[in-house]
């Protein structure tokens, strides 16, 4: 009976082992892929690199304005007394834009004329005293020579001479300040009337007919007005500073206007500024920018809306005469695309394929155990610009050299010949999680998954 009862626990046991080491063995085999479907790898999505032609553009914003604009500040001080233009009006060159009183400047005038033949007489008298005082000292000059008069008198002849002819001089010089202050005068009077400086329209109009301005000889002046050429438009717009560098003189570009969403002007860049415009400096939101000024090359000069053509219409209402319409006005928001370089046939990947990696401590993953010991020592990170290559199950990596860049590709210079079907997402798979040689299930969304799945490098 003893015999049998342990006979019955050796097979248990046995049995149990047996058990033990298959399930050992089923669990290795399945890790290992021998049996069953094995892990799933990582899923990615892939798009072959093409060749294409890239144009590598700039963003900006900014606000349309008159290619040339003046203002119109008066030289001279004064109430207006005469208006004749108003905002919108198209002036010519030598058009009256505006008058002030004249009165204290006519005075001013007449007073400068009489101080000038002040001098003119006050010199006329001079002259005939610097006259006599010379035939007195030529008269004096013969009696000392013939020991008629003494030294002194004769000295005293010179003398007297001598001041007649200074006096003299002083009044010349009278006369000719006299005189510039009766041009300066004039000139005053002839600044009450100001006129069109070119041929333009009067694009802001500040002042009304009655008030009282201040001329540019006090401070800064008023600002009456703005004459602008209306048919040539610009727009100036704020390009960042790590974008600026790449914005070329010349450079074409495309203009959108808020006010016309539909449509797309010619534009050029026409002006590139060599000093910043910094805001919030000193702040977390400094902002560091450039003006830049891009020329609107379309026609300005555009059919207007006619009677029927826009607004509300109601019979009361007389309707709109057909008229002449500027399409871009001062002040319009807008954004201005700069093309600043195209390459044609280029190898392109979407953006999203180009990562970064730290060649150290790829190698040191690689690497024996001394190898990693010294690699993970470095102190310095190796970055560098790769992309995954789908090849069968596996991702490899491969280091390329990047060119220009549009809105959603970008250039290849070196790495890659063009057909290869590079990794593009997901993002969190691109930018951290793949490596060289880890497994990946292909799913471009056709329903379709990479083939066998082996195991990791």
């Amino acid at each position: 009976m003893a015999s049998s009862s342990s006979t019955t626990r050796r097979v248990l046991y046995a049995t149990g082992g047996l058990l033990a080491v298959l399930v050992v063995l089923g669990g290795l085999g399945w890790g290992m892929g021998w049996i069953g479907g094995g892990p799933s790898g990582l899923s990615v999505e892939t798009t072959p690199a093409e060749t294409r032609t890239i144009t590598q553009m700039v963003t900006a914003f900014g606000r349309a304005q008159p290619e040339v604009e003046v203002t119109i500040s008066p030289d001279v001080s004064g109430e207006i007394i005469e208006l004749p233009v108003q905002e919108g009006d198209a002036v010519r060159q030598g058009d009256l834009l505006a008058r002030l009183d004249p009165e204290n400047y006519r005075a001013q005038v007449q007073q400068a004329r009489a101080q000038v033949s002040q001098a003119k007489a006050s010199l006329a008298e001079r002259r005939a005293d610097s006259l006599q005082a010379r035939i007195e000292y030529e008269r004096q000059k013969k009696l000392y020579e013939s020991e008629a008069i003494s030294q002194s008198e004769f000295q005293q002849a010179q003398t007297t001479y001598q001041q007649a002819v200074a006096r003299l001089e002083s009044a010349r010089y009278q006369v000719e300040s006299a005189q510039a202050g009766l041009r300066d005068a004039s000139e005053r009077l002839a600044r009450t009337s100001i006129y069109a400086p070119m041929d333009g329209t009067v694009s802001k109009l500040n002042v009304e007919a009655g008030e009282r301005v201040v001329g540019t000889n006090q401070m800064a002046g008023t600002e009456m007005m703005k004459v602008a050429r209306l048919d040539q438009m610009e727009l100036q717009v704020d390009v960042n500073e790590n974008d600026v560098v790449n914005v070329a003189m010349r450079d074409s570009a495309a203009v959108e206007v808020d006010a016309y969403p539909d449509r797309r002007f010619r534009g050029v860049v026409t002006e590139i500024a060599n000093s910043a415009r910094i805001e919030n400096q000193g702040s977390q939101e400094q902002v560091t920018n450039f003006p830049v000024k891009v020329r609107v090359l379309e026609p300005q000069k555009q059919g207007g809306a006619s009677a029927g053509s826009g607004g509300v219409q109601r019979p009361e209402v007389p309707g709109a005469q057909p008229q002449q319409g500027l399409v871009l006005r001062p002040g319009m928001s807008g954004t201005v695309d700069i093309y600043t370089e195209t390459v044609e046939r280029a190898v392109a990947v979407p953006i999203q394929a180009v990562t970064v990696r730290d060649f150290n401590a790829v190698r040191s993953t690689g690497a024996g155990d001394g190898d990693a010991k010294e690699a993970a020592r470095a102190e310095d990170e190796d970055l560098r610009k790769v992309v995954f290559v789908a090849e069968a199950d596996t991702a490899r990596m491969v280091e390329v050299t990047t060119g220009i860049s549009d809105d959603t590709h970008i250039q290849i210079r070196s790495g890659l010949s063009g057909g290869e079907r590079v990794i593009t997402g997901p993002y969190s798979a691109v930018s951290r999680e793949l490596e060289p040689g880890t497994k990946i299930q292909v799913d471009d969304g056709d329903g379709a998954s990479g083939g066998q799945i082996a195991s990791s490098e």
